[in-house]
């Protein structure tokens, strides 16, 4: 992004007209809360949120041998993944750091759809481009200016989308679809992915046609979520933030360049990751022990400060063993304390502290996420 007045996605004008409170995020001008954050939160686990993720990028990727080629720069293994399925997978650099992460749709043997998060849009496009064959038998696209993308999450969605696009107008857990005939004459096409941890659609739809499908969500019943909620829904679920979570280190600052340094073993996440295919980085995931740092969730077992980024976690004695890379409080469990980061030598089960304050250390639990 240019360091101008941030991007206006195609649903600006909704989020005026709902009173957003809007913000400059990653260059976007994006909503982070309508009513609150706590309320826009529960309202997607008890019926179901609407969120604008135009920031989110959107690639296409093409070519006879795409699957194959792809594998070979993601720690997933992409010709397992048969169309029309999406999965989650990492990309990490020569030396192994993670770069990036990124959900793909296998469309067909010849076509993958790809999420890249926000701010890396540019480093993925250059990262893609310079991997790219020789004889330009892979093609790669960059969709992501003409792209709107919403996402419709939580238990009623299913209701929702299908009142507005049809009954056809549905894709399971993980599935990919080209959005088909419908009452509103919109095109595009859905995944049955998202970032809050409950069922539901990501939506991706020509950008002139998505204020018409935003309104009629809502008017469907769907409830406005900005990014407030969508970061504490995420982190319920225990889904990792790229640049908070992790970060790879041309990008990062300070001293969080080398502890956001981190590879697919050390984020601990149990899926996206297999050691049966060969990928740029693989060197370093298998290079690990079991005393070194790794992705832990902490549950509070007492009040106190809440957990909040780059806290210190200790042993009862007070020996460091790790930070937190995300904290808050988590409104679906009566804003218990809880957060995320990289400890060393524990497992689950484990009590330490969190330095939430320099007057007070918190007890807490290690856990393995997700917390709900």
């Amino acid at each position: 992004m240019s360091d101008g007045a941030p991007v206006r996605t195609s649903l600006y004008d909704e989020h005026v007209a709902l009173d957003a409170n809007l913000v400059d995020f990653h260059g976007f001008e994006l909503p982070i809360w309508y009513s609150n954050i706590k309320q826009e939160h529960l309202a997607t686990r008890a019926t179901a949120g609407l969120f604008d993720v135009s920031h989110m990028g959107s690639f296409r990727f093409t070519g006879n041998h795409v699957k194959a080629w792809l594998e070979g720069l993601a720690t997933q293994k992409v010709t397992a993944i048969a169309a029309p399925r999406c999965a989650y997978t990492h990309f990490l650099d020569e030396d192994g750091v993670l770069i990036d992460d990124m959900i793909f749709a296998v469309v067909s043997e010849t076509e993958i759809l790809g999420v890249p998060n926000a701010s890396m849009i540019g480093v993925m496009w250059d990262w893609f481009n310079s991997h790219l064959p020789a004889d330009g038998s892979i093609v790669l696209e960059n969709l992501s200016d003409a792209t709107s993308i919403m996402a419709l999450q939580g238990p009623e969605s299913k209701t929702i989308l299908t009142k507005v696009l049809g009954e056809s107008n549905h894709v399971g857990r993980f599935k990919w679809q080209a959005i088909g005939d419908n009452p509103l004459g919109v095109s595009g096409s859905l995944q049955g992915t998202g970032y809050t941890g409950e069922s539901g659609y990501e939506i991706f739809v020509p950008n002139d046609e998505a204020p018409t499908l935003w309104r009629a969500l809502i008017e469907a019943g769907a409830v406005p979520v900005g990014l407030g909620a969508r970061d504490t829904l995420r982190l319920e679920k225990g889904f990792l933030l790229s640049g908070v979570d992790f970060c790879w280190p041309p990008l990062a600052e300070g001293e969080d360049a080398s502890f956001l340094a981190r590879d697919s073993w050390e984020t601990n996440v149990p899926f996206g990751l297999d050691l049966e295919h060969d990928f740029i980085g693989k060197h370093r995931v298998v290079s690990h022990d079991e005393h070194d740092a790794r992705w832990w969730g902490i549950r509070y077992t007492e009040k106190g400060p809440l957990p909040r980024p780059g806290k210190q976690v200790t042993l009862a004695d007070g020996t460091s063993i790790g930070a937190l890379t995300s904290g808050a409080p988590a409104p679906s469990l009566d804003n218990l304390g809880i957060g995320i980061g990289y400890l060393h030598s524990v497992k689950e089960g484990d009590e330490v502290l969190i330095v939430a304050s320099p007057r007070k250390s918190v007890k807490a639990v290690v856990v393995r996420p997700p917390f709900l």
